[in-house]
């Protein structure tokens, strides 16, 4: 069976609540409290009183006129009385204001520690945050005002985020040592046998090692570059710039790296102007093509494309005739070190941050990579960027 929840209210409107109810309560109690003194005090009055000064109380009471005698014989009594009485009367609300204030007062303790208690494990649940126990959380509480509900929630999210950071930061950091520790183990053994004299010491070696120089210095900009998306401060200047041109610009550049790989390239290269980072646009399609040469070269077909979108939008579009993504190819968004297939290592090249830099470029200018198969066989690669004047 569910359980009814109250509507969540402010604290404000609740704190309100809470004191305009405990005055009434005291204010009742209080009247209550004097009100039976009161009564009390009439009847031990009553009984302490003449029998005609009784009688005639008794008739005055009922609404009928007692004679004289009893009358004035009553008087005489509830003068001498009056002093007394009214000293009693005051000490009665005097006692009773008390005993109503602290009932009213246990009572406002009581829900205090009841609204106070989820902050209690608020404040339990971020010690243990603090401590580095990330996979702390807080249960909605059943009744509790907007603001602390608000509060639980944030705190639950902040959690659940530090906690996925944790663990991205942990794969990250084995992930980066897995990467380095190939070309610095050939590094160290090829130098070692150089020194000891086994290897000589001639250019082919040399360059060879210079190759694994190289692609580690791949890596660390790699790993620069997504630490500045991190920090947004991957795009740091914009200029109105014409994205075909860019893209022609790194076609001709790269002219040598396709024609090694034996891909025949084709262009719709259509005017797209938007404000972007020139150098950033280079980066990431640079990296697209070299992907393709190391996983579409047997394709033996390359298509880029740009085109500008009614929304103000562009999209580089990059085509290819290769054996195309694999199923888990959404694994990019939480593994910035994916590789598609386990043919998809060192023996292709490359560190498997490749569409991670682009993505993180494509964010930066306030778009999106969208990758998957073509129908027809390969796979493609489009990069949407977002006009801020449009």
């Amino acid at each position: 069976m569910k359980k009814f929840r109250f509507p969540c209210v402010s604290l404000a409107t609740l704190t309100a609540i809470v004191t305009i109810i405990m005055l009434l309560l005291s204010v009742g109690l209080t009247y209550m409290g004097v009100s039976w003194y009161a009564s009390y005090l009439e009847e031990s009055i009553t009984q302490t009183l003449p029998p005609k000064a009784s009688a005639a109380y008794t008739m005055l009471s009922e609404g009928k006129v007692p004679d004289g005698e009893s009358l004035t014989l009553l008087f005489e009594h509830l003068n001498a009385l009056t002093g007394p009485t009214d000293l009693k009367v005051q000490l009665s609300v005097l006692v009773c204001g008390l005993l109503s204030a602290l009932v009213c007062a246990l009572i406002g303790i009581y829900l205090a520690r009841r609204l106070a208690s989820p902050l209690g494990e608020l404040t339990s649940a971020a010690e243990g945050l603090k401590s580095g126990d990330f996979s702390v959380r807080v249960a909605e509480p059943y009744r509790s005002t907007r603001e602390v509900a608000s509060l639980v929630t944030t705190f639950n999210a902040l959690a659940t985020s530090l906690e996925t950071m944790e663990k991205r930061l942990r794969f990250n950091n084995m992930a980066v040592a897995h990467e380095l520790r190939t070309p610095l183990t050939i590094l160290q053994g090829s130098l070692q046998s150089m020194l000891d004299g086994v290897f000589p010491m001639d250019r082919k070696i040399v360059s060879d090692l210079l190759l694994q120089v190289e692609g580690l210095g791949r890596i660390v900009e790699d790993l620069r570059t997504l630490s500045l998306a991190i920090g947004q401060k991957l795009v740091i200047e914009r200029q109105r710039i014409d994205v075909s041109d860019v893209v022609e610009t790194v076609l001709a550049s790269a002219k040598p790296m396709l024609d090694a790989s034996k891909l025949l390239v084709e262009t719709n290269l259509r005017p797209a102007r938007i404000s972007a980072d020139s150098p950033r646009i280079r980066q990431a399609v640079l990296a697209l093509l070299q992907n393709a040469c190391r996983y579409a070269a047997e394709g033996g077909w390359l298509r880029c494309e740009t085109e500008r979108l009614r929304d103000g939008g562009v999209i580089i579009r990059i085509l290819d005739r290769g054996p195309g993504f694999p199923q888990d190819m959404d694994a990019i968004d939480t593994n910035p070190f994916w590789r598609g297939e386990s043919s998809r290592s060192r023996a292709t090249g490359g560190t498997g941050l490749g569409l991670s830099v682009v993505q993180a470029i494509a964010i930066a200018h306030g778009g999106r990579l969208e990758f998957g198969n073509r129908p027809e066989g390969g796979a493609m690669v489009a990069i949407h960027l977002t006009d801020r004047n449009a």
